[in-house]
């Protein structure tokens, strides 16, 4: 790329920086003006007597990267191709695939289970095949997160899975990829009518989905219900709202206060609570699940037990760059009922209750599975007395 085309790449970046910070440019523009100049001069001085060629856009990213990296939020970041990719799988709770979770056992790329109703199961691939190669191409060696990124693709599109299964020869699979929703809610009946139903993380479709599992426990009896937060690392803020109205009485759930000191109140218009409830929490959940946390506990909705959640309160807001990246910003704080910020201090359970530290590969080498949750036991214990 030649020096004008540098200088035109870098002021269009500058330009599109120019646009996302226009308050503060018109408060200090002269500021503003000699900071974007030194930024420029530098571009030009690397491309000029750096000792390597440097792509502009490479550049350009480590300057976007810079700018994030100078907030110190650890919630503020740049999302490249792949990261926003991820990320938007997660959020809208979908993808094109074929409906396989897989893994690796024994250094080979193994199916850990299908998925059912999807492409997959349909075509009768079962747990424990083997993926010996993804549309020719030998998956020998390949990682996990590379197998994923190849079976994925556009809805109606075709994937050829090769596979080997135990006793037979080596197969050929032609599958129409589907939209493959990912489901984070999951439930079921425990002893005495006490539903049980955690989540897993907060995207388009859990609020529907919550609502759904819920009502299928009422059908079965449901008496009391254990909601499962533990390990919960946010996601969508409007779908915390849709679970926390199930529980929390009319009024306010989260208050968010954005820098302008405009504030947006989510409110639940439940009348009146169903059930008992007990809610389990701990330092590996944030975000969207202790706005719950903190509405459940304000508004005495039901009991807290665990261990003292993260302390996220902060909300993030996803600005696009162009179609393929984008730039995560913490653009606001959210309040509690009773207008507390948890943001760095976390949410206190009601009852404080330590689980046994589980060493994973342990469990993996001696098949002991026999380890009590003693959350889950005091949860059951409380909700019996509240029956």
């Amino acid at each position: 790329m030649n020096s004008r085309k540098i200088k035109i790449a870098a002021i269009g970046t500058l330009v599109l920086f120019f646009m996302a910070t226009s308050g503060a440019i018109v408060k200090n523009s002269a500021s503003s003006f000699s900071s974007t100049t030194k930024l420029f001069q530098v571009m030009q001085i690397i491309r000029a007597h750096y000792v390597e060629d440097v792509p502009a856009e490479t550049l350009i990213t480590g300057a976007v990267k810079g700018m994030i990296n100078a907030l110190n939020d650890p919630h503020s970041t740049y999302m490249d191709k792949e990261r926003y990719s991820k990320f938007m799988v997660e959020t809208e709770g979908s993808f094109g695939g074929v409906g396989i979770v897989i893994g690796v056992k024994d250094k080979l790329l193994t199916v850990v289970a299908p998925i059912e109703g999807t492409p997959g199961e349909k075509a009768g691939i079962k747990s424990g095949d083997q993926i010996i190669k993804i549309d020719g191409q030998d998956t020998t060696g390949m990682a996990v997160d590379q197998a994923v990124s190849r079976i994925r693709g556009p809805v109606g599109s075709r994937v050829t899975l090769t596979i080997k299964r135990d006793g037979q020869d080596e197969q050929d699979y032609v599958l129409t990829r589907s939209n493959i929703q990912i489901k984070t809610v999951h439930g079921r009946m425990l002893e005495d009518k006490i539903g049980y139903i955690r989540i897993s993380m907060f995207n388009e479709n859990t609020g529907s989905d919550f609502r759904k599992q819920l009502n299928e426990l009422k059908s079965q009896g449901m008496m009391a219900v254990v909601l499962d937060l533990r390990d919960n690392p946010g996601g969508l803020l409007t779908e915390s709202v849709k679970v926390a109205s199930n529980f929390v009485p009319q009024g306010p759930v989260v208050s968010v206060i954005s820098k302008s000191g405009d504030k947006m109140t989510h409110s639940s218009d439940l009348r009146t609570a169903s059930y008992p409830l007990a809610v389990l929490i701990n330092g590996g959940r944030a975000s969207a699940s202790e706005i719950i946390a903190g509405a459940v506990q304000d508004t005495g909705a039901g009991t807290l037990i665990g261990t003292k959640t993260y302390g996220k309160g902060s909300v993030q807001s996803v600005m696009r760059l162009d179609s393929e990246t984008a730039v995560k910003l913490t653009v606001a704080r959210y309040y509690t009922p009773k207008a507390r910020s948890i943001d760095g201090v976390g949410i206190e359970p009601d009852l404080k209750v330590e689980n046994p530290v589980i060493n994973r590969e342990e469990v993996r080498n001696t098949g002991n599975m026999n380890i009590r949750d003693l959350q889950l036991e005091k949860a059951l214990e409380v909700l019996k007395e509240k029956m």
